[in-house]
């Protein structure tokens, strides 16, 4: 062991050192992260949303130190497809002062490989737990914010530093819950602060609770209940993508549940801004019900809806029809709730965006799309006139 490893002082991860999280369970090696409450867990009906909640998207450590060596040992679970190649090692980012200042993998870890699409059934196999290493950081005391990999659920075990940490106090800044599909969750994203709701949290100078969960955006009333009882500044519900592209229900239905889970929401947040986002372009999805299915004929993987457009006129749901859906319930119901607001989602990512920054899969943006759609929405909405833009005085 040399100087520096034998100088290390290594600090137990605390509950009160996390941010983003709505939960956290206590694991044989350490903590995990949840971003849904253990009631709302215990009603999940698939391995899909069961994966996705707990796979920390927005969740950080956040601490206080004159560190320039900071080590985070952590047992990641790594998802895999059988008969794909492995994705590469999620990315630890670590952010000085809010600045990102160095990224860091574990290697290693648990593996649980998808052996059906469809169902999402898998097998786990147990691996070693690893560390992500910071190096040469500035010296003198700064804040610290490790953004967990959006990819992988991580559990965390322990922290070493080669000074103290003490706790960062309240920023103060306003929080923002927001609720979406796969892309809010970041797919395709590189690192955990290059999701669009990272880039658009950190514009608008708020603090992130990322409520994405991928393919399990679905107006489910345990998502409303957690949401309604998380403490939030600003609220947001982006919805559509994933009730077309599972074909869930049709539009009898969805009216009802989208009306519930704003009353859900509402009853613990009456006076909160709360917005409403129908889905960004997706133009295998625009007029064409789902369900949606995987489609391999160019070589990679892509999707492509495979309803009848006909079956529309019976209550089929495609995106157009959400969103003419969603902007009717939000101006009928604003009548009554002037803290209700509608975005149509292509004005994050519309026709031009879509020219410019392809969707690789027909289905999710590329790293340059997210950033588009962060910066659209720090614009629009929190921007000057915006829903939550910060109000003068």
């Amino acid at each position: 062991m040399n100087n520096a490893e034998h100088d290390m002082i290594t600090t137990p991860v605390t509950v009160d050192m996390l941010r983003g999280h709505l939960d956290v369970e206590a694991t044989a090696q350490g903590l995990l992260p949840h971003r849904l409450p253990a009631r709302a867990r215990r009603q999940i009906p698939d391995n899909q949303l069961a994966v996705a909640e707990a796979q920390p998207s927005g969740v950080r450590l956040v601490f206080r130190t004159r560190a320039t060596t900071i080590e985070l040992d952590t047992l990641p679970t790594k998802r895999v497809h059988r008969g794909f190649p492995a994705p590469a090692d999620g990315v630890y980012d670590l952010l000085v002062d809010g600045r990102l200042a160095a990224q860091a993998t574990v290697a290693g870890g648990n593996v649980r490989t998808i052996t059906d699409m469809v169902t999402q059934s898998s097998e786990l196999t147990e691996g070693p737990a690893g560390a992500a290493r910071f190096t040469d950081l500035p010296t003198g005391a700064k804040d610290i914010e490790i953004w967990l990999p959006h990819t992988e659920i991580t559990e965390l075990i322990a922290l070493r530093t080669d000074a103290p940490v003490e706790q960062t106090p309240d920023s103060g800044r306003r929080v923002w819950l927001h609720h979406g599909s796969s892309i809010s969750h970041g797919s395709n994203a590189t690192h955990p602060t290059a999701t669009w709701p990272a880039l658009a949290a950190a514009e608008g100078g708020v603090e992130l609770v990322n409520m994405g969960f991928g393919g399990s955006a679905l107006l489910d009333p345990f998502t409303a209940r957690a949401m309604r009882d998380a403490p939030a500044d600003l609220i947001s519900v982006k919805v559509g993508i994933n009730v077309v592209n599972t074909d869930v229900m049709r539009l009898r239905a969805f009216t009802p549940a989208v009306h519930g889970f704003l009353d859900t929401i509402r009853e613990g947040h009456r006076t909160t801004p709360l917005l409403i986002v129908s889905s960004i372009l997706c133009p295998v999805q625009e007029d064409t019900p789902g369900p949606l299915a995987p489609d391999f004929d160019a070589g990679t993987l892509r999707f492509k809806a495979t309803g009848d457009p006909a079956e529309r006129a019976a209550g089929r749901l495609t995106l157009n029809v959400i969103r003419d859906e969603l902007a009717r319930i939000v101006e009928q119901r604003a009548a009554d709730d002037p803290y209700l607001h509608y975005l149509d989602g292509r004005d994050l990512y519309g026709k031009g965006d879509y020219a410019e920054f392809p969707l690789p899969d027909e289905v999710h943006p590329d790293p340059a799309g997210h950033r588009r759609i962060g910066e659209n929405f720090g614009r629009l909405v929190f921007g000057d006139g915006g829903p939550f833009a910060t109000k003068a005085g």
